[in-house]
């Protein structure tokens, strides 16, 4: 089995269009019903002082035919310093085993991918602008991947409040799109009112909850798992999408605020074309983005074949 270590995948590159084409194939057999995705399990531990919690996702992406188990664990909301992740990728064309890699880097790869999957599908007719709120680890490739769906995005703003989290968001942009121009929001709710899509991937203490009537007719509102959200957002939309119903009713109950969930289609139906992103061009949509192992395999995948045939990690004999 390859180990593969954070600084063993910290400067490989897989585009931002390599990534979304991986995480889509992903998304659409499970559509198809040929891969696996078990809804993932998450456990709050006892001492809440510690604001501790742990995940898990085990799944089977059927074009690579590798299985997929995933962990998570983090101490404290505010900082990604106690935060542990990692996936172990089982081949099942030949009964071996794969990888064992840490797991940072793929999900800040797939999660963009995913917001800009939902983006191309769901956002209005003739959408020019983009607001991001948030610049943590989940946030900061974002634009690119937007930009790389959405090429005709003519606004692209950003609200963050961590100085190392806006530098690279900055630096990343430009890295893929050097002559876009970002612009830095200061008032959330005017800017939201703004801009065709939000993405929110913060926390709700350093912006007022965003209600998803502040967006404009036909706006559309992705959470990717944030708690900056306004409660009642599922209520309040008037159309709401998911990647995952039962994932959707792990982390994500409160949306509804007390009152029962609305979701009219899944992202894997709308990419499979089953289901619409929108009723119409002034709905204003809200999606919630959860993380599927089926679109972290194949993106761990890519990045495991690059490192591996570029020498780096250890092939480790566990079971000899």
């Amino acid at each position: 089995m390859h180990i593969l270590t954070r600084s063993d995948l910290a400067d490989l590159q897989v585009s931002p269009s390599d990534v979304i084409s991986a995480v889509e194939d992903g998304y659409l057999a499970f559509a198809r019903g040929e891969s696996r995705c078990p809804t993932k399990l998450m456990m709050p531990l006892p001492d809440e002082r510690r604001d501790s919690v742990s995940y898990s996702m085990l799944g089977y992406d059927a074009n690579l035919e590798h299985l997929g188990f995933k962990t998570s664990y983090r101490q404290g909301s505010q900082t990604n310093e106690k935060y542990y992740t990692t996936i172990t990728l089982y081949d099942d064309a030949t009964g071996l085993p794969f990888a064992l890699m840490d797991c940072q880097r793929i999900g800040a790869s797939r999660t963009p991918a995913t917001t800009a999957l939902i983006a191309r599908s769901c956002a209005a007719p003739g959408a020019r602008s983009a607001l991001m709120i948030g610049t943590g680890v989940q946030g900061v490739n974002t634009l690119p991947y937007l930009l790389t769906v959405l090429p005709d995005l003519a606004t692209i703003r950003l609200f963050g409040t961590h100085p190392e989290g806006i530098a690279s968001s900055k630096r990343t942009l430009r890295e893929h799109f050097p002559d876009r121009e970002l612009e830095m929001v200061e008032d959330v709710r005017e800017a939201v009112a703004a801009s065709d899509i939000v993405v929110v991937a913060s926390g709700r203490a350093a912006h007022p909850p965003i209600d998803v009537q502040w967006l404009p007719p036909g706006g559309l509102m992705i959470s990717v798992a944030s708690k900056g959200v306004a409660a009642g957002a599922m209520r309040d939309s008037d159309y709401n999408i998911t990647t995952s119903i039962g994932q959707l009713g792990v982390t994500g109950t409160r949306l509804a605020s007390g009152g029962e969930v609305r979701v009219d289609a899944v992202l894997p139906d709308i990419l499979a074309g089953k289901s619409p992103g929108r009723r119409t061009p002034t709905d204003r949509v809200f999606a919630f983005s959860s993380g599927m192992i089926i679109t972290d395999i194949p993106v761990a995948h890519a990045f495991a074949t690059r490192a591996i045939a570029a020498g780096r990690g250890q092939n480790v004999e566990l079971w000899t």
